[in-house]
């Protein structure tokens, strides 16, 4: 038996207080994790936008077998309304806290021989809902190449990294800011019709974060029941 299979794994999710991140806290946990939650509030409470407190707040964590990113910032602008500040925030939470937690997290992981890198993407990367999700879908795009590019140099040590795009999710973000017929034309694009549940995502990210995922690397599983085929 190897050295980190002897062990509690440990893991830590960011946006773990959400919809989503929630249900994966809870799949991770199941499977026997010991999970740190990166938020807003809790714990390890941070502004993920914030680099050097998001550093700090990861020196905190120790070391850590598994990383799910999940948090994101969803602030909607076109291209004409586009400007700095809203075009950085967006960046800056959903894709460069994941970069500066894989340079405070992997060195450990590749250290033991073992680790996870699970990022939460979204099928909006392949089929953009609306001209103001640019900087969102922008955003997850380039976490599907993050993955793609770190798959190789982190694959040599033992460390996988992935992307879940989840669909159009039931979460009491997405049920308090989108109309019911949002959920109601999702389902009609899906092959299998039904509305999205967080425990869809996490069941895909426990899997990932598994032994039995060693050999997926550098991919994206799309759960989106089938809207998006490729």
């Amino acid at each position: 038996m190897s050295a980190h299979a002897s062990r509690s794994r440990r893991a830590v999710v960011t946006g773990g207080a959400g919809g989503i991140g929630t249900a994966i806290v809870s799949a991770l946990t199941a499977t026997g994790h010991e999970v740190a939650i990166l938020d807003r509030e809790g714990e390890f409470a941070v502004d993920l936008a914030d680099e050097q407190a998001l550093r700090q707040v990861a020196g905190r964590l120790g070391p850590r077998d598994v990383l799910v990113h999940a948090a994101a910032a969803f602030d909607r602008a076109s291209l004409d309304d586009l400007d700095l500040d809203t075009w950085r925030r967006v960046q800056a939470v959903n894709v460069e806290s994941a970069l500066w937690l894989c340079q405070a997290l992997t060195p450990a992981m590749i250290e033991r021989g073992f680790g996870r890198v699970i990022f939460i993407a979204s099928n909006t990367v392949w089929r953009p809902p609306a001209p103001d999700f640019l900087p969102y879908v922008v955003s997850k795009a380039a976490l599907v190449g993050i993955a793609r590019s770190l798959a190789k140099p982190l694959g040599e040590h033992g460390i996988t990294v992935n992307c879940v795009g989840p669909g159009l999710t039931r979460t009491p973000f997405t049920q308090a800011n989108l109309p019911e017929q949002a959920f109601a034309d999702a389902r009609a694009r899906q092959s299998v019709p039904r509305s999205l549940m967080p425990e869809d995502t996490a069941g895909i990210v426990a899997f990932l974060a598994s032994d039995a995922a060693g050999a997926i690397t550098g991919q994206t599983l799309v759960a989106d029941g089938g809207s998006i085929l490729h």
